[in-house]
């Protein structure tokens, strides 16, 4: 044991918090850690905020499924969709936590991923680099883009260049960039620069397909007794997702189906105000945070999954995990937006795209509830498209190989020469 490598994961979310990242981090950590030392840097569970307490513990530490987690302080927002001032202290106040922790620590640090976004996650990432610590940027989306084209900040603020200099900063200094989809990568390449194409490798998004597995009892099996079917939504309730749409489309839909929504976010009161205005409550349900351990049964009880995405050029890349995990389970799928989202339902057989607009969305779902025969075929599709290329297990692999070639276990890998950080 003493000859395993020990890498440090830095990570702005950690379950049980929910959402993409805090799932992908997880998995991927926890199969890492099948071959290496594997050490989660995150702040005291916060997201969505307020629905933890708040912890004044400068560090405390757990062991979960063979992962050390180091919960470093960090101010924790308690309202539903924090501004800026709020938000930028829970994000700088770990960062500099992360990057301290990393210099008392380093010598017995193999390799260091970060994930972004936040991008300020990318300071203790410069820090490990400064040290001569191989570093890794995980890349889920490109947070700024995103903020500027969902209207959070002026695309020429002073903020907007300063984060855009910093986030090129910390691209071009990494050893390796991990991205999500091969379209990311390319934007990041567009972005920040044509020479960081060479660093970039794909780690897709993925799901544990034991766990996520269809049920005996579920979907069609259940819903013949009499129940009304269900079309889940499981995940972040943010704004990135067109769920406004989702919910008018329930007024449009000819079968007496229910929409839940198995999650928390910043949109939630406004979708239950939005909700209760159209007189809908009948036909929309708002679950709240539930257990991970819970989601495959909710999955599982749904008819067809919903996995929208809004359609702006700069979200064309985003793989929303949700997708995974319903056609895991045997669940197909309504999508909506360009893209990756796209080509992904296309490629599974697993579901069916939508245009994000009611009308469009209940004729998408329309036409599942109404063949039940077709929905099973489309689940089956699905399930085995996902098994052969997304197993989180599958995909954690090749992570590690990545990781064990940068600091030479291996040789799969050779960082490139530096003796400073790189500006």
């Amino acid at each position: 044991m003493a000859d395993r490598n020990s890498y440090v994961f830095v990570s702005q979310r950690y379950p049980p918090e929910k959402g993409g990242n805090a799932s992908r981090i997880r998995d991927l950590a926890v199969n890492v850690a099948d071959g290496a030392r594997v050490t989660v840097l995150a702040p005291p569970t916060t997201y969505p905020p307020g629905n933890f307490e708040r912890s004044w513990a400068r560090s405390e530490t757990e062991h979960v499924d063979g992962v050390e987690v180091r919960r470093l302080w960090s101010w924790q927002p308690q309202v539903e969709n924090p501004g800026l001032a709020r938000r930028l202290p829970y994000y700088l106040l770990f960062a500099l936590h992360a990057a301290l922790w990393l210099v008392w620590h380093h010598r017995s640090t193999d390799a260091v991923l970060t994930s972004t976004p936040p991008i300020t996650t990318g300071l203790p990432g410069l820090v490990a680099a400064a040290l001569g610590t191989p570093w890794v940027v995980d890349v889920r989306d490109l947070w700024i883009d995103n903020s500027v084209a969902l209207g959070y900040v002026e695309a020429d603020s002073p903020l907007v260049r300063a984060s855009r200099r910093f986030q090129g900063l910390a691209l071009r200094t990494a050893d390796r960039i991990t991205v999500t989809t091969e379209s990311l990568g390319s934007a990041v390449a567009d972005t920040y620069g044509q020479s960081l194409g060479d660093r970039v490798r794909h780690i897709p998004n993925g799901v544990d397909t034991d766990w996520f597995a269809p049920r005996a009892d579920s979907g069609d099996a259940v819903r013949d007794g009499g129940e009304r079917p269900v079309v889940v939504y499981t995940g972040n309730l943010g704004s990135a997702q067109p769920l406004e749409p989702c919910i008018r489309a329930m007024d449009e839909l000819d079968h007496d189906a229910v929409l839940r929504f198995v999650g928390d976010g910043d949109e939630r009161s406004r979708l239950e105000e939005l909700t209760e205005r159209l007189d809908l409550g009948d036909r929309v349900e708002f679950v709240g945070l539930v257990d991970r351990e819970a989601v495959p049964a909710h999955i599982n009880d749904a008819a067809v999954g919903l996995a929208p995405i809004k359609d702006t050029a700069e979200l064309a890349y985003a793989m929303p995990t949700k997708a995974y995990e319903y056609l895991a389970c045997g669940v197909p799928v309504v999508v909506t937006g360009r893209g990756e989202v796209r080509r992904f339902v296309d490629a599974s057989g697993g579901g069916r795209h939508a245009e994000v607009d009611p009308d469009a969305i209940a004729e998408a779902l329309d036409t599942m509830l109404a063949a039940p025969d077709h929905r099973r075929q489309l689940g089956a599709a699905g399930r085995e498209h996902v098994v052969e290329q997304y197993d989180r297990a599958g995909i954690a692999d090749r992570l590690d190989s990545l990781l064990s070639g940068l600091v030479g276990a291996d040789g799969a890998e050779t960082p490139p020469q530096r003796s400073a950080v790189q500006s």
